[in-house]
Order: C-alpha cells, then sequence, then structure tokens
C-alpha cells in the first residue's frame, strides 16, 4: 500500500487526561472520536446521559482491548466532565475530553454559547484545559467553508491552542470544507500537525480526502458508528484513499457513537465494535501495520499537549 507507515515506537510526549497527565506512549490503543456523554435538542430523546451506561460501554471497549477514549463533546452539550472522571477511575480507560464549541444548529435557543465573543470563548478554553483537565478543543465547522460563527469558534480555539498546547479537533459537517478550515487556523500560526479533521468518511468526493491528507492534518475517519449511513464497507475505500495519498502517518479511527441505540447496552455496537469488528476489517483490508498505525502510534502524536 502506498504511504509510510509510522514506526511502532511510541515518541513520548504529554496527553492531558481527565484523570491527570499521562505519557503519550501510555495511551495504547485509541478510539480517536466518541462520545460517553453527549445532549443536544438537535436530537431529542437520543441523549447520551447515563454514568451507569456510560460506564459499561467504556468497560467493554477496555475488555476488546481498549485503553483511550476521546469524547469530542464540546462546551454546552452534556459532556459531564465529573462523570467522565468516574468513568475512567471505574474502567482503567484513559479518557480526554473536549473543550471547545459545536456549529449554532446544535444549541437551543438562547444557549449562552451561541452570543459568546472570540475573547470570552477563548477564556473559557483555557480555563477547561487548565483547570478541569480538558484535552482538546473541539470546532465545529459547516459544508460550506466556515460562517462567521464558526470563524469566531475557530479563533478562539487557535488562541487557546497558542496558550495551552492543546490540539484542536475539527467537525467538518459532511466531511466538508478541510481546506477551508487548515487555511483559517493556518493564518492564526496553528500548525498543521495540531489539527485534527473529523468525518472525512462521510465525504463521498474522494478528490476531498486526498487534499484535506495533503494539508498535513490528522485525519479522523469516524464513519463506522452504526448511527452513521456510513458503514464499515463505505469507509473501506475512504481509507484506502488516505493511504494512497501518503496518509499512514496521519490516520486516525473513531467510532463517534452519538446515540443511546448506537451503544452495546442498547443492541447496537457501541464502542467495542470498533476494535472487534472495525480494526479486523482494516487489518484484512490493509494490513496490520496500517491498524496498529491507526489506533495506536497515530493518536499517540496527534493527541499530545505541544
Amino acid at each position: 500500500m502506498p504511504g509510510i507507515v509510522t514506526s511502532g515506537i511510541v515518541m513520548s510526549g504529554i496527553v492531558r487526561t481527565v484523570a491527570g497527565d499521562v505519557s503519550s506512549a501510555d495511551l495504547g490503543v485509541v478510539d480517536s472520536h466518541d462520545h460517553l456523554f453527549l445532549s443536544t435538542p438537535a436530537r431529542p430523546g437520543e441523549e447520551l446521559a447515563d454514568p451507569d451506561s456510560a460506564t459499561r460501554e467504556a468497560g467493554r471497549f477496555r475488555a476488546a482491548g481498549g485503553r483511550t477514549i476521546v469524547q469530542w463533546t464540546p462546551r454546552g452539550l452534556g459532556r459531564r466532565l465529573a462523570d467522565l472522571a468516574a468513568v475512567s477511575a471505574t474502567t482503567g480507560v484513559h479518557v480526554i475530553a473536549a473543550t471547545g464549541r459545536h456549529r449554532r444548529e446544535v444549541y437551543g435557543h438562547g444557549h449562552p454559547m451561541l452570543d459568546a465573543h472570540e475573547g470570552r470563548l477563548a477564556d473559557a478554553f483555557i480555563a477547561d484545559v487548565e483547570d478541569r483537565r480538558c484535552g482538546v478543543i473541539k470546532v465545529g465547522t459547516g459544508p460550506d467553508g466556515p460562517t462567521a460563527f464558526e470563524l469566531t469558534s475557530l479563533a478562539a480555539a487557535a488562541a487557546a491552542h497558542h496558550a495551552t498546547g492543546t490540539p484542536i479537533a475539527v467537525h467538518l459537517e459532511g466531511g466538508r470544507g478541510a481546506l477551508d478550515v487548515v487555511d483559517v487556523l493556518g493564518s492564526l500560526d496553528v500548525s498543521p500537525q495540531a489539527i485534527i479533521l473529523g468525518h472525512l468518511g462521510r465525504n463521498a468526493d474522494l478528490g476531498c480526502v486526498t487534499d484535506a491528507v495533503a494539508t498535513g492534518a490528522f485525519i479522523c475517519i469516524d464513519g463506522p458508528s452504526p448511527g452513521h449511513a456510513r458503514t464499515d464497507a463505505a469507509v473501506m475505500p475512504v481509507l484506502g484513499r488516505v493511504l494512497e495519498a501518503g496518509g499512514a502517518g496521519s490516520l486516525l479511527i473513531g467510532g463517534d457513537t452519538t446515540t443511546r441505540a448506537a451503544t452495546a447496552g442498547h443492541g447496537g455496537r457501541g464502542m467495542s465494535g470498533l476494535l472487534t469488528r472495525t480494526r479486523p476489517t482494516i487489518t484484512r483490508n490493509f494490513g496490520d501495520a496500517i491498524a496498529h498505525a491507526a489506533f495506536t502510534t497515530n493518536p499517540a502524536r496527534a493527541f499530545q499537549v505541544r
């Protein structure tokens, strides 16, 4: 397979988890994009808000060989930081929590996150990293390039990144707009290696995937969640394009469990399915070295504090 696979040796750096800072070499097998807790009026009745269910979900992931879960739930959407810490303590799973702001559409009318200006957002993001042990800054952007609302979020994320060294993870609606996002963050002096582009597995235009790889940012393919139309079989061609474009060293994999129905406790595949089903499929198609890079060595670099 074209592309360079990163070494199996993880260069040690620091990653901020809800339980404290850990060596990146200790992250083990990583679910690079998921949700133990998530509540939004955009999906009424589908909330992930039960600590016991979250603990069971994380426990199943650990039993399947997982070690670290990166929760991309940003501010104002029920991320439940104290409960994340309890889940981590009970299961022994490292949990990386998010600060940041999602797209306008996912917040309820009158939510305080809607009117926050850049300085206030940046201060909140920095406080979350420094005082509440968040380890990633999550921003949501739309399919046609960042709106004014989203440009404010990106600017605040850049400021918080420069103050704390925390990486920036971006929800790309429909997997679109990657180049615009990298350009905006680049104009704010954010290195591509500090950027994680999410949802590219949902973009049927493989040319856009090639272009995203060329930016040097990390590419998180998170379509395998059964709550999405992009099944494992549909995502494999996207992974192939990432690798053909030379992105073996930037590939990350996440389940992006966003509803109760997607969890193992409610009949879905859950986070453990990422390891019992998705990883074997990747290994069969692309080899164990690629799977190891996507689940272990690449995330160890992607989520380091810089």
